[in-house]
């Protein structure tokens, strides 16, 4: 089973940025894309951010689109989730994920926003 750690969480006030890194023990480009989902308490969980594999073609969640940036190292097995201008509604759990939702997940890390 393929392991993916995050790291980087933690809390902000809202405008406030963070740095979320996955760092995958496979080399992503096998899984053909990467990302970040996040769940708040009650909701669904969501993809905030992916990126292709190959191509570094990036998308995102509505809600985060001109604030968060999604990026693949060079040696190819991690993903790192630039995040700014924070807003409260943004907190959760934040996921990693290769390979769809189907795929692999990591176990998370918690952002938390206040106002």
């Amino acid at each position: 089973q393929v392991q993916l750690v995050e790291s980087g969480g933690g809390s902000v006030q809202a405008g406030g940025s963070l740095n979320l890194t996955c760092v995958c023990d496979n080399d992503i480009i096998s899984f053909k894309s990467g990302g970040l989902y996040r769940q708040a308490p009650r909701k669904q969980r969501e993809m905030v951010a992916r990126i292709t594999a190959i191509s570094e073609i990036a998308s995102y969640a509505d809600s985060v689109k001109g604030r968060f940036a999604v990026s693949r190292d060079f040696a190819g097995n991690t993903i790192h989730l630039v995040m700014n201008n924070l807003k409260p509604e943004d907190a959760g759990v934040y996921y990693c994920n290769v390979g769809g939702l189907d795929g692999d997940w990591g176990h998370g890390t918690q952002v938390s926003v206040s106002s």
